[in-house]
């Protein structure tokens, strides 16, 4: 009879988080030229994209493990149908008039489905396989499947990176919470154009206990994965 191996364990704030790499899904957010490239919306909005590049290396590494381990990998994009149905004018309308969402820049239409600028950067692409969320807010389960997909595979974990902290990934973060998730926010993953909205954002999660969730990094998921895949993590043959 197969027997059940410990789970590994996650250093993380506030406190260290047992995970089975079999439950758990890597959720990357919005690493897309579009935020993190000139010329794209994050540009257009007055933000130094160049600080998000901190995110990208320790990004590639987490994905890479999570993909030799097995872990369920998701991408998500933020942006809006080439008819812009699904942009509320709220949210349109903000921004300088000739460099909003739709019109057109040095990467396509400003974060419009289809353009360059809304491609996850080269370094990240999502290999055959792996999910690839479409969606029209900040946070990853507002009007998309995820929830589906993630109760559909058994996943009770979230480790979540990507940009921006403070906005779409802590607004995933708060969705998954309420939804019953344990999210982890992979601190050296994320970015902010704002180095003190990163800060505080990271702070904001861990705190009271882990209100929202908890707060590691790459070395330490790399740790806890360790040569760990889906198979061997959860069960192994008796003796």
């Amino acid at each position: 009879m197969p027997a059940t191996l410990p789970a590994p364990l996650l250093a993380a704030e506030p406190a260290p988080l047992a995970f089975h790499p079999a439950r758990a899904a890597l959720v990357i957010i919005d690493m897309q030229r579009d935020f993190l490239e000139p010329g794209g919306f994050g540009e257009t909005l007055g933000n130094d994209v160049s600080r998000l590049q901190a995110a990208v290396g320790p990004c590639k590494a987490v994905l890479a493990a999570a993909r030799a381990a097995g872990l369920m990998v998701i991408h998500t994009r933020e942006g809006h149908r080439p008819d812009m149905m699904d942009a509320p004018p709220a949210k349109v309308e903000r921004g300088s008039p000739t460099a909003r969402i739709g019109c057109a820049g040095p990467m396509g239409r400003i974060l419009i489905r289809g353009e360059p600028g809304h491609d996850i950067i080269a370094e990240l692409a999502p290999a055959p396989g792996e999910p690839v969320l479409d969606k029209p807010g900040k946070g990853a389960f507002y009007q998309t499947d995820l929830e589906l997909m993630l109760k559909n595979r058994g996943i009770d974990t979230l480790l979540v990176a990507g940009v921006t902290t403070e906005v779409c990934v802590h607004t995933t973060i708060r969705e998954g919470n309420d939804r019953g998730y344990r999210c982890v926010a992979l601190a050296d993953c994320c970015a902010s154009y704002i180095p003190e909205f990163h800060r505080v954002g990271l702070e904001m999660i861990k705190a009271q206990g882990g209100i929202f969730g908890w707060v590691s990094d790459s070395a330490a998921l790399l740790s806890a994965l360790g040569d760990t895949s889906i198979t061997g993590s959860a069960s192994a043959s008796a003796a």
